[in-house]
């Protein structure tokens, strides 16, 4: 399975080479986790230093809208706009109370 990384490091205007540095891999090893072959500890670190939830690092790159909102202390994962609005839905029948 093939992650978002390079995608992540392209939004948070940081090179891959960059990112490999601050979390202490080389760019074989981050390449690696790029292509799916990791573990927890190091998608973490990884998801740490880019400032983003882990989820982030797996879902799928739709082209459009893509983000994590947080609500209290639960993050909610938006890859679509009927990701979006199933959201605001849950807030106005107050399932999710702001």
């Amino acid at each position: 399975m093939k992650l978002r990384i390079k995608e992540v490091c392209q939004m948070r205007n940081t090179t891959q080479k960059e990112l490999a540095e601050k979390i202490g891999v080389s760019e074989v090893t981050l390449s690696r986790a790029s292509n799916g072959n990791t573990s927890l500890p190091l998608l973490e670190r990884i998801a740490d230093v880019l400032e983003v939830d882990i989820a982030e690092l797996f879902a799928p790159s739709s082209g459009g809208i893509i983000g994590v909102i947080r609500i209290r202390d639960t993050n909610y994962n938006i890859n679509s706009v009927p990701d979006l609005s199933r959201l605001l839905d849950r807030i106005e029948s107050r399932e999710i109370v702001l």
